[in-house]
């Protein structure tokens, strides 16, 4: 389905782009049982774009809300939803809104070749970027909020995994990443910290 584009006005100086994605098609793919037999990690991708209708399933798959209550498919510290996703591609670098369920432009600079020192990181389409909350985390060390924020980093994280192994994606899940530099590239506010970069496309062929 063709994502429908439109501009909303964010200041007088500017506007933000929303792209408003198509509903998730909750009920596809293959077993569960299977899709832990064909998990991996990919290394290597070709550029090809992921559909749309499949980018839409994958977020909401990853971190989307599944419950009238607001509730996502994937547990968070103290409840709190400590995790934005950031979805970097060649047309800049985008916020994912699971109330909406849209994507809210947060730079048109394609920054993926800062997501990592890997070749891939500039061919692959997608990079999916996890940024906590930090300012959430409250009467716990810094070192806890990492640790935590990482932990539901992971658990989303091995939903996309099983989303790719079920739609015949690739993907990786990197911690290998300048997480400051990375986050000064998103100029994320004080308090804000990348945690983790994930990779997803299609594996290239050899």
């Amino acid at each position: 389905m063709t994502d429908t584009l439109h501009a909303l006005n964010a200041s007088s100086e500017a506007s933000t782009l929303v792209v408003s994605l198509s509903p998730p098609v909750r009920y596809s793919g293959i077993p569960l049982l299977a899709a832990l037999k064909f998990r991996r990690s990919t290394r290597h991708y070709d550029s090809r774009p992921i559909p749309h209708g499949i980018l839409s399933d994958l977020l909401w798959a990853a971190f989307g809300i599944n419950r009238p209550n607001g509730d996502r498919t994937a547990p968070s510290w103290r409840h709190a939803m400590i995790t934005d996703l950031y979805v970097a591609r060649a047309d800049g670098v985008y916020l994912y809104d699971p109330q909406a369920h849209a994507l809210r432009l947060h730079t048109a600079a394609d920054i993926r070749s800062k997501t990592g020192s890997q070749d891939f990181v500039t061919t692959a389409p997608v990079e999916l970027i996890y940024v906590a909350h930090g300012e959430r985390m409250v009467d716990v060390t810094d070192e806890e909020r990492r640790l935590y924020a990482s932990v539901d980093a992971a658990f989303i994280g091995e939903n996309i995994y099983l989303f790719c192994a079920s739609e015949g994606l690739g993907t990786v899940f990197r911690g290998a990443v300048d997480t400051k530099g990375l986050g000064q590239a998103l100029r994320l506010p004080e308090g804000q910290f990348v945690t983790f970069v994930q990779t997803i496309g299609y594996a290239a062929v050899n």
